[in-house]
């Protein structure tokens, strides 16, 4: 009933300021209802509307400008899949789906570990019949025969494993009392080899189920607290995966909630003008197990209530805590003490006062843990950038001075080459003017190829004297 922001934006724009005039055509009746409700504009649904609306979903890539066919698909497209995310009930923001499957996947666990064990003792009690009445819990019988096998080598040294396994001595010693005068036939390798794979397989969905139990008490602690810590964790879940979410359950009044799971019985009783079902699923609760058989039906429908009430508080709050669930389990078990005894319960409004006032100092603690969180997470993200920037700048830094260094290396190179060139040319010369021969001159050539690497000042001095040996020369000429 509530008209998006969206078109409510685009209706203030689009139509003129006198709109009460205006009359809308717009193909479905519910979200003409919520323009003539939230705008007070008139809407017209019917056969010409529909046909018009039809028209330009046709040919809207033609009356909108840049607007294609395949983009026009493209948000048909994202608009189903949004459609079809709100009519499955997809939020990211609770895990009602993972707690129904979870639920689900756990009695379809049961049921098969019950079957599965009935046929492990079937199998197993052709050869050890004995260990039925001595084990009768079904995950400890498979462990059993898996470790003994065959019951003619069990011996006194298998005692103490059979011990961690039953824990139990007495048992244990029984068991193996048992084994030796046992009635059972003999067994072949090969079944027992089957027994044994298919005992461990047994064995493993057992645990997996103990796991999968961890799981959902750990998301019904996350998403309805207050509801778990009154009536626990799997009753909780099963009321949750039978309304279908944790909001359908929060909307149910407490009367349906005290029925929940015995719809068939409810029926049938207003069929026949039977006497109604007094509980459903919270039949499962240990208030109702420990309360005498005249006030079953009382405490179901006061434990309905505050169901209903701990549902509420766990889907609008914003902060779910157990406190409002720890609180109203205490009152019903006031009350279970008021059916027996006569003691009077606290009233209601006082045990909520100081609900409030713990969830408040709960909730503040909560945010408060946050809080510090979230500056921890932003100071390791400060000191993350810090960090990057300055091996930025050192890296940056380093850069430059590998190409100053570059930059000397090759003056220093150049500088060197143009020093060689004015030797080299000088001793080419000097054997010209002096007439010698080629032969005689290639001996000190490689002296003055070694003499390359010399510094300044000697080359200097080295040059002055050539020059004096070269006038003596031209004098003597």
């Amino acid at each position: 009933g509530v008209l998006h922001e969206d078109l409510r934006l685009l209706l203030d724009t689009a139509l003129p300021p006198k709109r009460k005039k205006v009359v809308l055509g717009v193909g479905d009746a519910k979200m003409g209802a919520a323009v003539l409700e939230e705008l007070g504009v008139q809407c017209q649904t019917g056969g010409v509307v529909a046909e018009l609306m039809r028209g330009i979903r046709l040919h809207f890539p033609a009356l909108v400008r840049g607007l294609t066919a395949q983009s026009a698909a493209k948000a048909q497209l994202g608009l189903g899949h949004s459609y079809s995310r709100a009519k499955v009930k997809f939020n990211v923001h609770r895990v009602d789906n993972m707690i129904i499957q979870s639920i689900s996947l756990l009695d379809q666990l049961d049921k098969d570990i019950n079957t599965f064990s009935m046929r492990v003792r079937s199998w197993y009690g052709y050869h050890f019949p004995e260990l039925i009445k001595i084990v009768p819990e079904n995950s400890m019988y498979c462990r059993v025969a898996k470790f003994i096998g065959n019951r003619r080598e069990l011996s006194e040294e298998s005692l103490e494993g059979l011990e961690e396994i039953v824990m139990d001595s007495a048992k244990a010693q029984a068991i193996l009392e048992a084994s030796r005068s046992s009635m059972g036939m003999d067994i072949s390798p090969l079944d027992l080899i089957n027994i044994e794979s298919f005992s461990r397989r047994v064995i493993s969905l057992s645990d997996y189920r103990k796991g999968l139990q961890e799981y959902l008490r750990s998301k019904m602690s996350q998403v309805a607290p207050s509801l778990s810590a009154l009536i626990g964790e799997v009753v909780g879940a099963r009321l949750i995966s039978h309304a279908g979410s944790l909001t359908n359950l929060a909307k149910y009044p407490a009367s349906t909630v005290q029925i929940l799971g015995a719809e068939k019985a409810l029926f049938r009783a207003l069929k026949t003008r039977g006497n109604t079902p007094k509980y459903g699923l919270i039949f499962h609760s240990t208030f109702i197990g420990r309360a005498a058989a005249k006030n079953k039906g009382r405490i179901s429908r006061y434990l309905a209530n505050k169901c209903t009430i701990a549902s509420r508080i766990d889907c609008f709050s914003e902060v779910p805590t157990s406190v409002f669930g720890d609180k109203l389990r205490e009152q019903v078990e006031e009350r279970l003490a008021f059916y027996e005894t006569g003691e009077p319960p606290r009233k209601n409004l006082e045990v909520m006062k100081e609900a409030v006032v713990e969830a408040n100092e709960v909730v503040a603690e909560v945010k408060r843990r946050q809080e510090k969180k979230e500056k921890k997470r932003k100071k390791r993200e400060k000191r993350r950038l810090e960090a990057l920037a300055a091996a930025a700048e050192e890296a940056a830094e380093n850069s430059v001075l590998e190409t100053e260094e570059n930059d000397v290396g090759a003056k220093k190179k150049k500088k060197k080459k143009k020093q060689q060139q004015p030797e080299e040319s000088e001793a080419e010369a000097e054997p010209q003017e002096n007439g010698v021969e080629e032969e005689e001159e290639e001996e000190p050539l490689p002296k003055k190829k070694r003499k390359v690497v010399v510094e300044p000042e000697e080359e200097e001095e080295e040059k002055k004297k050539k020059k004096k040996k070269k006038k003596k020369a031209v004098a003597q000429d």
